[in-house]
């Protein structure tokens, strides 16, 4: 995948965002449907499959291992090759920015007779494979990777390898998934230890595809040499998107916009939580379930943010929204304080450095620590601005600062808004849309 032209954009003090905002469907969910609708025999369907760069990715990486993938519309059909039935890739498998799709996919092809290369952007080779590196290598896979244990990688997979208990020793919802995907095609039961929860689309969906599955406690266990079965799959609207829209109409005054079918799986909506706790006005109507994954419609109206200290232990239900969360928290009255956030360093960047420098760049009094960020909100009046923002090849940097660029007294220009198409695409758009 090649590495998108760079885009900047420029984001203005706005009026009230107001409508209705599609959002694109799931990340997580569409990485993982994809994957198990490739591990069961014959023909699934998904609908609101995600349309964004990443998962782009994990598409091309399965049609190289020979799985038949069709865009549908807004979904796609996939022809599976069962379990086991993965083809080895004729050239490098390029996962440009996802994080997701390089450690699902070597789960994938660590219990496979079949090798492949891994390659990424910039960004991506920057961040260390290690911890699961090391577990797929007790599985048998050969594993041979750049320093500290980054891309380019090569993985050689090994069938039948035996199963194995393995602790989690960091919370990890990737390095879990990509255990238990490995685990499909091995003989015996694997069990995955998780003494801190993370979020478990990969067992929801693993149950529904028909693995046989159980969670007791912290112990996750899934007998291989699966049969999946192959099933159609309704991918929810994703609540990390949502969380961009939900804090821009918090912080503009005057502010309301509607989002539906919008995922609320317990592991994912610590950022609506946390927000609640601020003061945002916030409703959640028409809950449901769908496939698996509860489901509801947001309603997001203007409402004046307070500081909060934010708990370590919510920082796994909300690992991804902590940018956005920041931006909120520098329009909020009083400090906000967060903690227990290293794994921030090594996500698509830096982030707790680039919004710290970020931050004080448009006019935000904010404290870096090694862990976390505390942040003297403004009381709800605007941010000098006047800044031009380097999201270093991460989206969630890049939505962030335009978001904030709608509450400053002078322009914020992002100096690149295409890793935004990664996740959202179409997502400067949308904003303003909003503010007609």
């Amino acid at each position: 995948m090649r590495q998108s032209e760079a885009r900047a954009a420029t984001f203005r003090a706005s009026g009230p965002l107001r409508g209705h905002c599609p959002l694109p469907g799931d990340k997580s969910i569409s990485h993982r449907a994809l994957m198990l609708a490739a591990m069961a025999r014959g023909r699934s369907r998904i609908a609101g499959l995600s349309q964004g760069a990443d998962v782009a990715a994990t598409a091309a990486a399965l049609r190289a291992m020979g799985v038949g993938i069709a865009r549908d519309g807004g979904g796609a059909a996939v022809d599976g090759v069962g379990t086991g039935g993965l083809l080895q890739p004729r050239q490098a498998l390029d996962m440009g920015n996802s994080g997701t799709s390089t450690r699902l996919l070597m789960g994938l092809v660590a219990s496979h007779p079949i090798a492949a290369v891994f390659t990424g952007d910039a960004s991506l080779s920057r961040r260390p494979m290690g911890r699961v590196i090391a577990p797929l290598a007790r599985l048998g896979a050969d594993v041979a990777a750049g320093p500290g244990g980054r891309l380019p990688l090569a993985l050689r997979g090994l069938a039948p390898a035996a199963p194995l208990a393995h602790r989690m020793q960091v919370p990890s919802a990737q390095v879990k998934s990509a255990l238990l995907l490995a685990a499909l095609n091995i003989p015996g039961v694997t069990r995955v230890i998780e003494p801190v929860a993370t979020r478990d689309h990969s067992e929801r969906m693993l149950k529904a595809f028909g693995a046989e599955i159980g969670v007791a406690g912290e112990e996750i266990s899934l007998r291989g040499e699966a049969e999946l079965r192959p099933r159609d799959v309704a991918v929810p609207a994703d609540p990390s998107a949502a969380a961009f829209l939900a804090v821009a109409a918090s912080i503009v005054p005057g502010s309301e916009v509607r989002m539906t079918n919008v995922g609320l799986n317990p592991g994912r909506i610590g950022l609506f939580t946390v927000l609640a706790e601020m003061g945002a006005d916030i409703t959640v109507s028409n809950r449901r379930d769908e496939g698996g994954e509860p489901v509801g419609d947001l309603l997001v109206r203007h409402a004046p943010l307070r500081g909060v200290d934010v708990p370590p232990e919510l920082a796994p239900s909300m690992i991804d929204e902590f940018p956005i969360l920041f931006v909120a928290a520098a329009f909020a009255a009083g400090e906000t304080r967060t903690r227990g956030l290293g794994e921030l360093r090594v996500k698509e960047s830096d982030r707790l450095s680039a919004m710290a420098e970020g931050l004080a760049a448009i006019g935000a009094r904010v404290k870096e620590a090694e862990d976390g960020l505390v942040v003297q909100g403004s009381g709800g009046e605007p941010l000098a601005g006047g800044a031009t923002i380097d999201p270093r090849l991460d989206h969630r940097i890049a939505m962030s600062f335009a978001v904030a660029g709608l509450m400053c007294r002078r322009p914020v220009i992002v100096a690149d808004m295409s890793p935004a198409d990664t996740s959202f695409p179409g997502f400067s758009a949308l904003l303003g849309d909003l503010a007609r």
